[in-house]
């Protein structure tokens, strides 16, 4: 397994049951495809450097899970269907995790 981190930043116009269904729904991803979800940190409303599809500010949340590397392709997939989310990032932390290390 490989640990992953995935930054996500949702539309300012989604309310917080919004966001933490859709968050539900991409922990429910991770399980899936044989994933563990690590962490979930909310770093909330912050400034955006430039405007992104006319928002000038955005929602922050990091993703932290493990588990093997096509389980990327799906959660992205689904990223990328899912209204309400601006833009994200996925960045490999650890080649070799075992789970219930930290």
């Amino acid at each position: 397994m490989r640990k992953y981190e995935t930054l996500l930043l949702f539309s300012p116009e989604l309310t917080t049951e919004n966001r933490k269904e859709i968050l539900d729904n991409l922990g429910a991803i991770v399980a899936r495809e044989q994933g563990q979800t690590l962490m979930l940190d909310e770093w909330g409303s912050r400034e955006l450097a430039y405007a992104v599809n006319k928002f000038t500010r955005g929602h922050y949340v990091r993703l932290e899970y493990a588990g093997p590397s096509p389980l990327i392709a799906e959660l992205e997939r689904n990223i990328r269907i899912t209204d309400g989310i601006l833009k994200f990032v996925t960045v490999k932390l650890d080649e070799n995790f075992q789970a219930g290390e930290e």
